[in-house]
């Protein structure tokens, strides 16, 4: 991820010819120091980023950081303290809150459902359920919250979701067009297929040739006779109205993940606060 680009890209949304509040009120001479706060409980993220922004708006900013991604927060908490040029701190402020509150929120969500499966073999994996072009921040706010990433796009995993199966004709025929795709264009990359049935189950396990079957809203009973049928040959992914307060019974059915788009389209930002120190 170019983070320079996303960054400056943000900046001329924000600013274009001017940051005509801070520039009309605020002499170009004077430097302060504001503290970000934790007006919130859950796992701040985002901060790696925040420190980015800074820098890259004004090199000069001195940033230190007294919480890390991936750490728990109270309220009160100071997470980060930054001094410099007040024109540019102001002109940050609203862009690292933005992230950092989206990142946080979402890196909070991730830890509760990494907890709700401790002792499990599962792996929380996230989706590609986000916003656009903050995709590389919401999952990297999952990675800081315990979670895994599945597929980051398009472009780097075979996905063959209903959709392509019907369109296509079928499984059979979408699991040999996608091979024999790889093979043309000489692409390294896994396939995964999706599943809705225990039929699709058992025609996938006829042709093979993919390297991860996806169990889309199967309810734990079916998933073992799932995990039965699939008999350790390939590893395994379930998907579907999974919830917080029931993830820990499709955990304990003994599949490698669990995808669940929540993390990134269903999480409430947490309240963090820029307050200049006077």
């Amino acid at each position: 991820m170019d983070w320079k680009e996303f960054i400056l890209s943000a900046f001329e949304e924000d600013i274009r010819e001017g940051d005509h509040t801070s520039l009309s009120t605020i002499s170009e001479e004077q430097v302060g120091k504001a503290n970000l706060w934790a007006k919130d409980v859950g796992i701040v993220a985002g901060v790696e980023l925040a420190k980015m922004i800074f820098w890259y708006y004004n090199p000069t900013l001195e940033v230190k950081v007294f919480i890390n991604d991936g750490s728990p927060i109270m309220v009160g908490n100071k997470i980060l303290e930054v001094e410099g040029d007040e024109r540019s701190i102001l002109s940050c402020e609203r862009l690292v809150l933005n992230c950092m509150q989206r990142m946080s929120g979402i890196a909070t969500l991730t830890n509760k459902y990494v907890d709700a499966v401790a002792g499990t073999k599962a792996k929380i994996l996230d989706t590609r359920k986000t916003t656009p072009l903050f995709r590389a921040a919401e999952k990297w706010a999952v990675k800081i919250g315990g979670g895994e990433n599945h597929r980051f796009g398009l472009y780097d995993m075979i996905l063959i979701k209903d959709n392509h199966v019907d369109y296509t004709g079928g499984i059979k025929q979408a699991i040999l067009r996608a091979n024999e795709y790889l093979k043309e264009k000489n692409i390294d990359i896994p396939i995964e297929i999706e599943t809705r049935n225990l039929e699709e189950i058992k025609q996938v396990l006829e042709i093979g040739k993919v390297n991860c079957i996806m169990l889309d809203n199967f309810k734990p009973d079916l998933i073992r006779e799932a995990l039965k049928l699939i008999g350790g040959k390939y590893e395994t992914e379930v998907s579907g109205g999974i919830t917080l307060e029931t993830i820990r019974s499709y955990a304990e059915t003994g599949v490698d993940f669990i995808s669940v788009g929540a993390l990134t389209h269903s999480y409430t930002s947490l309240d963090l606060s820029l307050k200049a120190v006077k």
